[in-house]
Protein backbone atom coordinates (compact mmCIF):
# COMPACT_ATOMS: atom_id res chain seq x y z
CA UNK A 1 0.00 0.00 0.00
CA UNK A 2 3.06 2.32 0.84
CA UNK A 3 4.09 1.85 -2.65
CA UNK A 4 1.08 2.60 -4.13
CA UNK A 5 0.41 5.34 -2.13
CA UNK A 6 3.63 7.41 -2.22
CA UNK A 7 3.50 6.45 -6.76
CA UNK A 8 0.29 7.91 -6.96
CA UNK A 9 1.39 11.23 -4.68
CA UNK A 10 4.60 11.31 -7.00
CA UNK A 11 1.92 11.43 -9.98
CA UNK A 12 0.30 13.98 -8.54
CA UNK A 13 3.14 16.26 -7.66
CA UNK A 14 4.62 15.74 -10.97
CA UNK A 15 4.86 19.72 -11.60
CA UNK A 16 6.41 20.88 -8.50
CA UNK A 17 8.64 17.99 -8.98
CA UNK A 18 9.96 19.26 -11.75
CA UNK A 19 11.02 22.35 -10.18
CA UNK A 20 13.90 20.10 -9.00
CA UNK A 21 15.90 20.49 -11.98
CA UNK A 22 15.20 23.98 -13.09
CA UNK A 23 18.66 24.64 -11.97
CA UNK A 24 20.64 22.56 -13.81
CA UNK A 25 18.30 21.55 -16.97
CA UNK A 26 17.04 24.98 -17.75
CA UNK A 27 18.74 26.93 -19.76
CA UNK A 28 19.16 30.63 -18.22
CA UNK A 29 20.54 33.79 -19.35
CA UNK A 30 23.54 34.41 -17.49
CA UNK A 31 22.39 38.01 -16.71
CA UNK A 32 19.07 36.61 -15.01
CA UNK A 33 21.78 34.52 -12.56
CA UNK A 34 23.85 37.31 -12.08
CA UNK A 35 20.75 39.31 -10.87
CA UNK A 36 19.81 36.17 -8.53
CA UNK A 37 23.12 36.06 -7.09
CA UNK A 38 22.91 39.63 -6.59
CA UNK A 39 19.90 39.84 -4.70
CA UNK A 40 19.98 40.15 -0.96
CA UNK A 41 17.89 38.28 1.66
CA UNK A 42 16.42 39.34 4.37
CA UNK A 43 17.84 39.04 8.13
CA UNK A 44 15.45 36.24 8.94
CA UNK A 45 15.88 34.23 5.31
CA UNK A 46 19.54 34.89 5.94
CA UNK A 47 19.62 32.98 9.18
CA UNK A 48 17.39 30.40 7.52
CA UNK A 49 19.34 29.73 4.56
CA UNK A 50 22.89 29.08 6.71
CA UNK A 51 20.73 27.27 8.87
CA UNK A 52 19.61 24.94 5.93
CA UNK A 53 22.68 25.04 3.93
CA UNK A 54 25.35 25.17 7.00
CA UNK A 55 23.55 22.30 9.26
CA UNK A 56 22.53 18.78 8.13
CA UNK A 57 19.34 20.50 8.61
CA UNK A 58 17.23 22.71 11.31
CA UNK A 59 15.66 20.95 13.99
CA UNK A 60 12.59 22.37 16.17
CA UNK A 61 14.19 25.26 18.25
CA UNK A 62 16.82 25.95 16.07
CA UNK A 63 15.80 29.39 14.26
CA UNK A 64 15.09 30.77 17.39
CA UNK A 65 18.57 30.09 18.94
CA UNK A 66 20.63 31.01 16.29
CA UNK A 67 18.56 34.44 15.75
CA UNK A 68 19.19 34.89 19.91
CA UNK A 69 22.86 34.93 19.22
CA UNK A 70 23.17 36.48 15.87
CA UNK A 71 23.98 35.71 12.62
CA UNK A 72 27.24 37.10 12.52
CA UNK A 73 27.95 34.95 15.74
CA UNK A 74 26.60 32.39 14.92
CA UNK A 75 28.82 31.50 11.64
CA UNK A 76 31.49 32.54 13.33
CA UNK A 77 31.14 29.78 16.26
CA UNK A 78 30.75 27.17 13.29
CA UNK A 79 33.92 28.17 11.38
CA UNK A 80 36.01 27.91 14.94
CA UNK A 81 33.84 24.39 16.67
CA UNK A 82 36.44 24.34 19.44
CA UNK A 83 34.17 26.91 20.93
CA UNK A 84 31.10 25.25 20.99
CA UNK A 85 30.06 23.02 23.43
CA UNK A 86 29.62 19.48 22.58
CA UNK A 87 26.80 17.75 23.04
CA UNK A 88 27.15 15.38 25.68
CA UNK A 89 24.70 12.94 23.91
CA UNK A 90 26.66 12.61 21.06
CA UNK A 91 29.76 11.32 23.25
CA UNK A 92 27.05 8.33 24.91
CA UNK A 93 26.51 7.61 21.62
CA UNK A 94 29.71 7.30 19.75
CA UNK A 95 31.20 5.30 23.15
CA UNK A 96 30.21 1.52 22.18
CA UNK A 97 31.47 1.88 19.19
CA UNK A 98 35.12 0.46 19.89
CA UNK A 99 36.62 -0.10 16.04
CA UNK A 100 36.24 3.79 15.65
CA UNK A 101 38.98 4.53 18.30
CA UNK A 102 41.41 1.55 17.10
CA UNK A 103 43.96 1.47 14.99
CA UNK A 104 43.90 -1.10 11.76
CA UNK A 105 45.98 -3.89 13.27
CA UNK A 106 43.96 -3.61 16.25
CA UNK A 107 40.34 -4.00 14.32
CA UNK A 108 41.88 -7.05 12.61
CA UNK A 109 42.68 -8.66 15.85
CA UNK A 110 39.24 -7.73 17.45
CA UNK A 111 37.58 -8.41 14.20
CA UNK A 112 39.67 -10.87 12.36
CA UNK A 113 39.64 -11.60 8.48
CA UNK A 114 39.71 -14.68 6.72
CA UNK A 115 43.68 -14.45 7.07
CA UNK A 116 43.47 -14.51 10.83
CA UNK A 117 40.98 -17.25 10.67
CA UNK A 118 43.76 -19.82 8.80
CA UNK A 119 46.59 -18.73 11.16
CA UNK A 120 43.92 -19.58 14.33
CA UNK A 121 43.11 -22.51 12.11
CA UNK A 122 46.68 -23.71 11.37
CA UNK A 123 47.86 -23.41 14.79
CA UNK A 124 49.92 -20.24 14.55
CA UNK A 125 47.04 -17.60 16.56
CA UNK A 126 45.77 -18.74 20.04
CA UNK A 127 41.63 -18.77 20.24
CA UNK A 128 40.90 -14.89 21.61
CA UNK A 129 40.45 -14.58 25.10
CA UNK A 130 36.90 -12.39 24.80
CA UNK A 131 34.14 -15.36 25.40
CA UNK A 132 31.73 -13.81 22.25
CA UNK A 133 34.81 -13.16 20.27
CA UNK A 134 35.94 -16.60 20.87
CA UNK A 135 32.66 -18.25 19.68
CA UNK A 136 32.66 -16.40 16.33
CA UNK A 137 36.23 -17.72 15.85
CA UNK A 138 35.65 -21.17 16.37
CA UNK A 139 32.80 -20.82 14.42
CA UNK A 140 34.75 -19.51 11.06
CA UNK A 141 37.56 -21.98 11.91
CA UNK A 142 35.26 -24.96 11.75
CA UNK A 143 33.93 -23.16 8.51
CA UNK A 144 37.54 -23.12 6.66
CA UNK A 145 38.33 -26.66 8.42
CA UNK A 146 35.16 -27.75 6.37
CA UNK A 147 36.28 -26.26 3.20
CA UNK A 148 39.67 -27.39 3.60
CA UNK A 149 37.96 -31.17 3.95
CA UNK A 150 39.13 -31.70 7.34
CA UNK A 151 35.87 -31.57 8.96
CA UNK A 152 32.50 -32.42 7.08
CA UNK A 153 30.81 -29.87 5.62
CA UNK A 154 28.12 -28.75 7.79
CA UNK A 155 26.99 -25.11 8.62
CA UNK A 156 25.42 -26.14 11.61
CA UNK A 157 27.68 -25.32 14.48
CA UNK A 158 26.65 -26.25 18.04
CA UNK A 159 27.84 -23.91 20.51
CA UNK A 160 29.81 -25.19 23.99
CA UNK A 161 27.02 -25.33 26.28
CA UNK A 162 23.51 -25.66 24.81
CA UNK A 163 21.06 -22.85 25.76
CA UNK A 164 19.55 -25.49 28.18
CA UNK A 165 22.43 -25.14 30.40
CA UNK A 166 22.10 -21.64 30.21
CA UNK A 167 18.38 -20.42 31.22
CA UNK A 168 15.56 -21.79 32.88
CA UNK A 169 12.73 -23.05 30.64
CA UNK A 170 10.71 -20.27 31.24
CA UNK A 171 13.32 -17.62 29.98
CA UNK A 172 13.60 -19.93 27.01
CA UNK A 173 9.62 -19.83 26.63
CA UNK A 174 10.19 -15.72 26.57
CA UNK A 175 13.35 -15.62 24.14
CA UNK A 176 11.51 -17.62 21.82
CA UNK A 177 7.93 -16.71 22.17
CA UNK A 178 7.56 -13.64 24.17
CA UNK A 179 6.37 -10.44 23.11
CA UNK A 180 9.44 -7.72 22.29
CA UNK A 181 8.81 -5.73 25.59
CA UNK A 182 9.40 -9.27 28.05
CA UNK A 183 12.00 -10.09 25.57
CA UNK A 184 14.03 -6.34 26.24
CA UNK A 185 13.56 -6.70 30.08
CA UNK A 186 14.68 -10.73 30.08
CA UNK A 187 17.95 -9.38 28.20
CA UNK A 188 18.25 -5.97 30.49
CA UNK A 189 18.09 -8.25 33.62
CA UNK A 190 21.57 -10.91 33.13
CA UNK A 191 24.38 -10.23 34.54
CA UNK A 192 26.96 -9.76 31.88
CA UNK A 193 28.65 -13.01 32.08
CA UNK A 194 25.08 -14.74 31.42
CA UNK A 195 24.65 -12.68 28.91
CA UNK A 196 27.58 -13.60 26.85
CA UNK A 197 26.68 -17.33 27.47
CA UNK A 198 23.26 -17.27 26.51
CA UNK A 199 24.36 -15.54 23.59
CA UNK A 200 26.59 -17.95 22.13
CA UNK A 201 24.22 -20.87 22.54
CA UNK A 202 21.37 -18.98 20.80
CA UNK A 203 20.24 -20.34 17.71
CA UNK A 204 21.30 -17.40 15.10
CA UNK A 205 17.38 -17.12 14.02
CA UNK A 206 16.54 -16.24 18.29
CA UNK A 207 19.55 -13.97 18.05
CA UNK A 208 18.55 -12.30 14.82
CA UNK A 209 15.29 -11.96 16.55
CA UNK A 210 17.14 -9.83 19.56
CA UNK A 211 18.93 -7.44 16.74
CA UNK A 212 16.36 -4.33 17.09
CA UNK A 213 14.99 -4.77 20.63
CA UNK A 214 18.33 -4.58 23.00
CA UNK A 215 20.92 -2.04 23.62
CA UNK A 216 24.07 -1.02 21.49
CA UNK A 217 26.55 -3.50 23.43
CA UNK A 218 24.39 -6.55 23.19
CA UNK A 219 23.56 -5.11 19.63
CA UNK A 220 27.42 -5.55 18.75
CA UNK A 221 27.42 -9.09 20.48
CA UNK A 222 25.30 -10.48 18.53
CA UNK A 223 27.08 -8.78 15.26
CA UNK A 224 30.08 -10.28 16.46
CA UNK A 225 28.53 -13.65 16.76
CA UNK A 226 27.53 -13.84 13.24
CA UNK A 227 30.24 -11.81 11.47
CA UNK A 228 32.87 -10.23 12.86
CA UNK A 229 33.91 -7.74 10.03
CA UNK A 230 30.28 -6.33 9.71
CA UNK A 231 30.88 -4.34 12.64
CA UNK A 232 33.27 -1.87 11.29
CA UNK A 233 30.88 -0.68 8.39
CA UNK A 234 28.04 -0.55 11.67
CA UNK A 235 29.94 1.18 13.77
CA UNK A 236 31.13 4.04 10.38
CA UNK A 237 27.71 4.01 9.77
CA UNK A 238 26.36 4.69 13.02
CA UNK A 239 28.92 7.32 14.17
CA UNK A 240 28.51 9.17 10.58
CA UNK A 241 24.58 9.27 11.33
CA UNK A 242 25.09 10.20 15.12
CA UNK A 243 27.34 13.06 14.46
CA UNK A 244 25.57 14.54 12.05
CA UNK A 245 22.17 13.99 13.78
CA UNK A 246 23.42 14.69 17.03
CA UNK A 247 27.17 17.09 16.94
CA UNK A 248 26.49 20.71 17.92
CA UNK A 249 29.37 21.28 15.42
CA UNK A 250 27.62 21.01 12.46
CA UNK A 251 29.35 22.83 9.91
CA UNK A 252 31.94 20.49 11.33
CA UNK A 253 30.40 17.10 10.36
CA UNK A 254 29.44 18.57 6.92
CA UNK A 255 32.82 19.32 6.39
CA UNK A 256 33.99 15.72 7.07
CA UNK A 257 31.79 14.34 4.93
CA UNK A 258 32.63 16.94 2.00
CA UNK A 259 36.22 16.34 2.39
CA UNK A 260 35.83 12.39 3.05
CA UNK A 261 34.22 12.05 -0.52
CA UNK A 262 36.90 14.55 -1.77
CA UNK A 263 39.56 12.24 -0.66
CA UNK A 264 37.60 9.18 -0.85
CA UNK A 265 38.26 5.60 0.19
CA UNK A 266 36.42 2.74 -0.94
CA UNK A 267 35.87 0.82 2.49
CA UNK A 268 35.28 -2.37 0.90
CA UNK A 269 38.60 -2.92 -1.23
CA UNK A 270 40.37 -5.37 1.04
CA UNK A 271 42.39 -4.26 3.84
CA UNK A 272 40.61 -1.05 3.21
CA UNK A 273 37.97 -2.31 5.19
CA UNK A 274 40.18 -2.14 8.31
CA UNK A 275 41.58 1.10 7.53
CA UNK A 276 39.33 3.94 6.70
CA UNK A 277 38.36 4.27 10.95
CA UNK A 278 41.61 5.38 11.75
CA UNK A 279 41.60 7.31 8.20
CA UNK A 280 38.73 9.42 8.73
CA UNK A 281 39.98 10.10 12.41
CA UNK A 282 43.42 10.98 11.75
CA UNK A 283 43.36 12.38 7.88
CA UNK A 284 40.48 14.03 7.25
CA UNK A 285 39.04 15.12 10.46
CA UNK A 286 41.46 17.27 12.52
CA UNK A 287 41.89 19.25 9.10
CA UNK A 288 38.85 19.68 7.86
CA UNK A 289 38.93 23.58 8.92
CA UNK A 290 42.79 24.09 8.91
CA UNK A 291 45.43 23.73 6.31
CA UNK A 292 44.75 22.13 2.66
CA UNK A 293 48.65 21.12 2.12
CA UNK A 294 48.37 19.23 5.88
CA UNK A 295 45.34 17.23 4.95
CA UNK A 296 46.81 16.67 1.70
CA UNK A 297 49.94 15.01 3.44
CA UNK A 298 47.69 13.37 5.86
CA UNK A 299 45.91 11.61 2.44
CA UNK A 300 48.80 10.96 1.21
CA UNK A 301 50.62 9.25 4.08
CA UNK A 302 47.70 7.32 5.01
CA UNK A 303 47.73 3.53 4.31
CA UNK A 304 44.25 3.39 3.39
CA UNK A 305 44.90 5.97 0.66
CA UNK A 306 48.22 3.98 -0.41
CA UNK A 307 46.12 0.67 -0.96
CA UNK A 308 42.83 2.39 -2.48
CA UNK A 309 45.15 3.69 -5.23
CA UNK A 310 47.99 1.02 -5.27
CA UNK A 311 50.86 2.84 -4.52
CA UNK A 312 51.96 0.86 -1.75
CA UNK A 313 52.38 -1.47 -4.71
CA UNK A 314 54.34 1.12 -6.98
CA UNK A 315 58.50 0.37 -7.40
CA UNK A 316 61.01 1.66 -9.36
CA UNK A 317 61.79 -0.93 -11.70
CA UNK A 318 65.15 -0.88 -13.38
CA UNK A 319 65.22 0.24 -17.10
CA UNK A 320 68.38 -2.52 -18.33
CA UNK A 321 66.83 -5.74 -19.27
CA UNK A 322 69.80 -7.66 -18.40
CA UNK A 323 69.72 -6.26 -14.44
CA UNK A 324 67.17 -8.54 -12.04
CA UNK A 325 64.32 -6.85 -11.52
CA UNK A 326 63.41 -6.08 -7.57
CA UNK A 327 59.99 -6.17 -8.21
CA UNK A 328 57.40 -7.15 -11.00
CA UNK A 329 55.14 -4.98 -9.88
CA UNK A 330 56.35 -1.75 -11.81
CA UNK A 331 55.28 1.71 -11.18
CA UNK A 332 51.49 2.56 -11.06
CA UNK A 333 50.19 5.72 -12.07
CA UNK A 334 46.57 5.16 -9.96
CA UNK A 335 47.64 7.20 -7.21
CA UNK A 336 49.45 10.33 -9.07
CA UNK A 337 46.70 10.63 -11.55
CA UNK A 338 44.15 11.70 -9.22
CA UNK A 339 46.34 13.21 -6.85
CA UNK A 340 46.58 15.75 -9.91
CA UNK A 341 42.75 14.89 -11.40
CA UNK A 342 40.51 14.97 -7.98
CA UNK A 343 42.47 15.91 -4.78
CA UNK A 344 44.53 19.05 -6.62
CA UNK A 345 44.60 20.85 -10.20
CA UNK A 346 41.49 19.10 -11.33
CA UNK A 347 40.61 17.89 -14.93
CA UNK A 348 41.81 20.79 -16.33
CA UNK A 349 44.40 21.93 -14.03
CA UNK A 350 47.49 22.42 -16.85
CA UNK A 351 48.74 19.03 -16.14
CA UNK A 352 49.97 16.33 -19.09
CA UNK A 353 50.22 12.53 -18.85
CA UNK A 354 54.13 13.15 -18.23
CA UNK A 355 53.58 14.33 -15.12
CA UNK A 356 51.63 11.92 -13.89
CA UNK A 357 53.97 9.73 -14.81
CA UNK A 358 56.55 12.16 -13.14
CA UNK A 359 54.72 12.23 -10.19
CA UNK A 360 53.80 8.45 -9.86
CA UNK A 361 58.03 8.17 -9.85
CA UNK A 362 58.07 10.39 -7.06
CA UNK A 363 55.99 8.82 -4.80
CA UNK A 364 57.68 5.43 -5.17
CA UNK A 365 58.89 3.49 -2.19
CA UNK A 366 55.46 5.23 0.08
CA UNK A 367 54.06 1.96 1.22
CA UNK A 368 52.56 0.00 3.59
CA UNK A 369 54.94 -1.69 6.31
CA UNK A 370 53.28 -5.06 6.97
CA UNK A 371 49.39 -5.22 5.83
CA UNK A 372 48.82 -8.10 7.94
CA UNK A 373 50.17 -6.66 11.20
CA UNK A 374 50.37 -3.38 12.12
CA UNK A 375 49.54 -1.79 8.53
CA UNK A 376 51.42 0.80 9.10
CA UNK A 377 52.97 3.64 6.86
CA UNK A 378 56.42 3.20 5.65
CA UNK A 379 58.91 4.21 2.95
CA UNK A 380 60.98 1.48 1.42
CA UNK A 381 64.16 3.69 -0.15
CA UNK A 382 65.43 0.13 -1.91
CA UNK A 383 62.22 0.28 -4.36
CA UNK A 384 62.08 4.45 -4.53
CA UNK A 385 63.19 5.77 -8.34
CA UNK A 386 66.34 8.09 -7.80
CA UNK A 387 66.38 9.96 -10.78
CA UNK A 388 65.56 13.25 -11.79
CA UNK A 389 61.91 14.27 -12.39
CA UNK A 390 60.73 17.32 -14.09
CA UNK A 391 56.84 17.67 -12.44
CA UNK A 392 54.91 20.67 -14.31
CA UNK A 393 58.17 22.84 -15.12
CA UNK A 394 59.72 22.14 -11.75
CA UNK A 395 62.79 19.99 -11.71
CA UNK A 396 63.42 17.56 -8.56
CA UNK A 397 67.11 16.66 -8.57
CA UNK A 398 68.35 12.70 -8.57
CA UNK A 399 68.77 11.32 -5.93
CA UNK A 400 66.24 12.32 -3.80
CA UNK A 401 64.20 9.96 -1.55
CA UNK A 402 60.65 10.63 0.31
CA UNK A 403 61.10 13.99 0.23
CA UNK A 404 60.49 13.97 -3.49
CA UNK A 405 56.55 13.05 -2.93
CA UNK A 406 57.27 15.64 -0.05
CA UNK A 407 58.30 18.07 -3.12
CA UNK A 408 55.45 17.25 -5.04
CA UNK A 409 52.66 17.58 -2.57
CA UNK A 410 54.04 21.11 -2.00
CA UNK A 411 54.16 22.44 -5.73
CA UNK A 412 50.60 21.43 -5.75
CA UNK A 413 49.16 23.03 -2.48
CA UNK A 414 50.39 26.02 -4.03
CA UNK A 415 49.51 25.76 -7.02
CA UNK A 416 46.96 28.49 -8.75
CA UNK A 417 44.98 25.06 -10.07
CA UNK A 418 44.21 23.67 -7.27
CA UNK A 419 43.42 26.87 -5.43
CA UNK A 420 40.78 27.54 -7.56
CA UNK A 421 39.67 24.16 -8.03
CA UNK A 422 39.17 23.28 -4.60
CA UNK A 423 37.31 27.19 -4.11
CA UNK A 424 34.91 26.14 -6.83
CA UNK A 425 34.29 22.68 -5.33
CA UNK A 426 33.58 24.10 -2.13
CA UNK A 427 31.22 26.65 -3.64
CA UNK A 428 29.48 24.47 -5.79
CA UNK A 429 28.46 22.42 -2.22
CA UNK A 430 27.78 25.41 -0.10
CA UNK A 431 26.80 27.91 -3.09
CA UNK A 432 25.36 26.59 -6.22
CA UNK A 433 25.97 24.00 -8.78
CA UNK A 434 27.41 26.89 -11.13
CA UNK A 435 28.61 29.02 -8.34
CA UNK A 436 29.88 32.66 -9.94
CA UNK A 437 32.95 33.22 -10.94
CA UNK A 438 33.95 36.07 -9.18
CA UNK A 439 33.16 34.28 -5.63
CA UNK A 440 35.37 31.54 -7.53
CA UNK A 441 37.96 34.21 -7.90
CA UNK A 442 37.97 35.62 -4.34
CA UNK A 443 37.86 32.13 -2.65
CA UNK A 444 40.74 31.39 -4.76
CA UNK A 445 42.97 34.65 -4.05
CA UNK A 446 42.00 33.86 -0.46
CA UNK A 447 43.40 30.26 -0.69
CA UNK A 448 46.62 31.63 -2.03
CA UNK A 449 47.00 34.54 0.09
CA UNK A 450 46.46 32.27 3.39
CA UNK A 451 48.64 29.66 2.55
CA UNK A 452 45.52 27.29 2.15
CA UNK A 453 43.96 28.07 4.86
CA UNK A 454 40.45 26.35 4.72
CA UNK A 455 38.81 28.27 7.74
CA UNK A 456 39.54 31.52 5.75
CA UNK A 457 38.46 30.25 2.32
CA UNK A 458 35.38 29.19 3.95
CA UNK A 459 34.48 32.74 5.54
CA UNK A 460 35.21 34.39 2.44
CA UNK A 461 32.49 32.29 0.89
CA UNK A 462 30.19 32.39 3.93
CA UNK A 463 30.80 36.44 3.91
CA UNK A 464 30.12 36.61 0.37
CA UNK A 465 26.66 38.75 -1.10
CA UNK A 466 26.36 35.76 -3.58
CA UNK A 467 25.90 32.90 -0.55
CA UNK A 468 23.75 35.42 0.94
CA UNK A 469 21.43 36.10 -2.11
CA UNK A 470 18.41 35.02 -3.67
CA UNK A 471 20.16 32.35 -5.87
CA UNK A 472 21.91 30.67 -3.51
CA UNK A 473 18.46 29.61 -2.23
CA UNK A 474 16.81 26.16 -2.28
CA UNK A 475 19.49 25.62 -5.11
CA UNK A 476 20.86 22.47 -3.85
CA UNK A 477 19.05 19.39 -3.77
CA UNK A 478 20.14 17.28 -0.48
CA UNK A 479 22.31 13.73 -1.21
CA UNK A 480 20.18 11.13 0.23
CA UNK A 481 22.48 11.25 3.80
CA UNK A 482 21.83 15.03 3.96
CA UNK A 483 17.70 13.88 2.98
CA UNK A 484 17.37 11.24 5.88
CA UNK A 485 19.20 13.21 8.59
CA UNK A 486 17.55 16.37 8.13
CA UNK A 487 14.18 14.65 8.00
CA UNK A 488 15.28 12.81 11.38
CA UNK A 489 16.73 16.69 12.90
CA UNK A 490 13.12 18.36 11.40
CA UNK A 491 10.91 15.83 13.33
CA UNK A 492 12.67 15.47 16.63
CA UNK A 493 12.53 11.85 16.82
CA UNK A 494 13.61 9.69 19.16
CA UNK A 495 16.89 8.15 17.94
CA UNK A 496 17.20 4.17 19.56
CA UNK A 497 19.45 3.33 16.65
CA UNK A 498 19.90 3.92 13.59
CA UNK A 499 21.38 0.44 11.50
CA UNK A 500 17.78 0.86 9.65
CA UNK A 501 18.23 4.60 8.43
CA UNK A 502 21.89 3.21 7.31
CA UNK A 503 19.77 0.36 5.41
CA UNK A 504 17.51 2.77 4.03
CA UNK A 505 20.67 4.68 2.27
CA UNK A 506 21.31 1.51 0.33
CA UNK A 507 18.26 1.79 -1.15
CA UNK A 508 18.62 5.64 -1.62
CA UNK A 509 21.74 5.30 -3.46
CA UNK A 510 24.47 6.31 -0.93
CA UNK A 511 25.80 3.86 0.50
CA UNK A 512 28.04 5.47 3.36
CA UNK A 513 31.56 4.84 2.97
CA UNK A 514 31.05 2.45 -0.03
CA UNK A 515 31.93 4.89 -3.03
CA UNK A 516 33.80 2.57 -5.39
CA UNK A 517 34.58 5.03 -7.91
CA UNK A 518 37.93 7.95 -6.54
CA UNK A 519 35.45 10.68 -7.25
CA UNK A 520 33.04 10.35 -4.28
CA UNK A 521 29.59 10.83 -3.68
CA UNK A 522 28.88 14.05 -5.81
CA UNK A 523 26.81 16.80 -4.44
CA UNK A 524 25.53 18.23 -7.57
CA UNK A 525 21.70 17.64 -8.43
CA UNK A 526 21.67 15.80 -11.42
CA UNK A 527 23.02 13.12 -9.65
CA UNK A 528 20.40 12.72 -7.45
CA UNK A 529 16.93 14.14 -9.53
CA UNK A 530 15.22 10.94 -10.99
CA UNK A 531 11.90 9.59 -11.06
CA UNK A 532 12.98 6.47 -9.05
CA UNK A 533 15.04 8.26 -6.27
CA UNK A 534 12.11 10.64 -5.73
CA UNK A 535 9.87 7.95 -5.25
CA UNK A 536 12.31 6.12 -3.13
CA UNK A 537 12.46 9.13 -1.56
CA UNK A 538 8.85 9.51 -0.70
CA UNK A 539 8.50 5.97 0.32
CA UNK A 540 10.86 6.62 2.95
CA UNK A 541 9.41 10.34 4.25
CA UNK A 542 5.98 8.21 4.64
CA UNK A 543 7.55 5.02 6.65
CA UNK A 544 9.53 7.21 8.46
CA UNK A 545 6.85 9.69 9.41
CA UNK A 546 4.59 7.03 9.88
CA UNK A 547 6.69 5.07 12.81
CA UNK A 548 7.68 2.35 10.50
CA UNK A 549 11.19 2.34 10.39
CA UNK A 550 12.81 0.20 13.58
CA UNK A 551 14.84 2.32 16.05
CA UNK A 552 13.07 5.95 15.16
CA UNK A 553 9.93 7.30 16.84
CA UNK A 554 8.10 10.30 15.57
CA UNK A 555 5.69 12.19 17.27
CA UNK A 556 3.92 13.89 13.80
CA UNK A 557 1.31 15.76 16.06
CA UNK A 558 4.38 18.20 17.00
CA UNK A 559 6.17 18.59 13.60
CA UNK A 560 5.94 22.17 12.79
CA UNK A 561 5.00 22.35 8.47
CA UNK A 562 7.77 24.71 6.67
CA UNK A 563 6.00 26.63 4.19
CA UNK A 564 5.84 24.94 0.63
CA UNK A 565 4.78 26.02 -2.80
CA UNK A 566 0.73 26.19 -3.69
CA UNK A 567 1.63 24.05 -6.07
CA UNK A 568 2.87 21.67 -3.48
CA UNK A 569 -0.04 22.12 -1.40
CA UNK A 570 -2.42 21.61 -4.36
CA UNK A 571 -1.34 18.40 -4.57
CA UNK A 572 -0.75 17.82 -1.07
CA UNK A 573 -4.59 18.67 -0.43
CA UNK A 574 -5.76 16.59 -3.46
CA UNK A 575 -3.86 13.49 -2.28
CA UNK A 576 -5.23 13.95 1.57
CA UNK A 577 -8.55 13.61 0.15
CA UNK A 578 -8.36 10.17 -1.23
CA UNK A 579 -6.56 8.83 2.26
CA UNK A 580 -7.80 9.61 6.28
CA UNK A 581 -5.67 12.84 6.87
CA UNK A 582 -3.47 11.92 9.84
CA UNK A 583 -0.50 14.16 11.45
CA UNK A 584 1.77 10.96 10.42
CA UNK A 585 0.40 11.61 6.36
CA UNK A 586 0.85 14.81 6.07
CA UNK A 587 4.26 15.03 7.49
CA UNK A 588 5.37 12.35 5.39
CA UNK A 589 4.12 14.17 1.95
CA UNK A 590 6.28 17.35 3.77
CA UNK A 591 9.04 15.40 4.29
CA UNK A 592 8.87 13.90 0.85
CA UNK A 593 8.08 17.36 -1.14
CA UNK A 594 10.45 18.79 -2.82
CA UNK A 595 10.75 21.62 -1.11
CA UNK A 596 12.49 19.54 1.74
CA UNK A 597 14.32 17.89 -0.94
CA UNK A 598 16.11 21.17 -1.32
CA UNK A 599 18.84 22.70 0.36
Amino acid sequence: MRLALSAFLCAGLIVPLAGFGKLQNKARKPDNDAKLFQKKLSKDDQLRHALDRLTFGPRPGDFEAAKKLGLKKWLDRQLHPEKIKENPTLAARLQPLDSLRMTGAEIARNYPPQQLIRQVANGRLPMPEDPVLRAAVQRMVKRYNARKGTEEKDDKVEPARPLTDVLAPAEIRTLRNGKPDEKRELIASMPEDKLDDALIAMAPGIRQQLFNIVNEDTRRKILLLTTPQQLISYDLNTGKLYRAMFSNRQLEELMVDFWYNHFNVYLDKGADRYMVPAYEREAIRPHVLGNFREMLGATAHSPAMLFYLDNWQSVFVTPNPRAPRRNARGLNENYARELLELHTLGVEGGYTQKDIVEVARCFTGWTIRNLQQDGAFFYNDRVHDKGEKVVLGVTIPAGGNQSDGEKVLDILSTHASTARFVSRKLAMRFVADEPPAQLIDRMAATFTKSGGDIRQVMKTMLESKEFMSAGAVHSKVKTPFEMVVSAVRALDAQVEFVSTLAIQLNTLGQPLYRKQEPTGYSTANAEWVNSAALLARMNFALALAQNKIAGIKVDAEKFSYPQVSKATQAAIDNAMKDKTPTPALAAGLIIGSPEFQRR
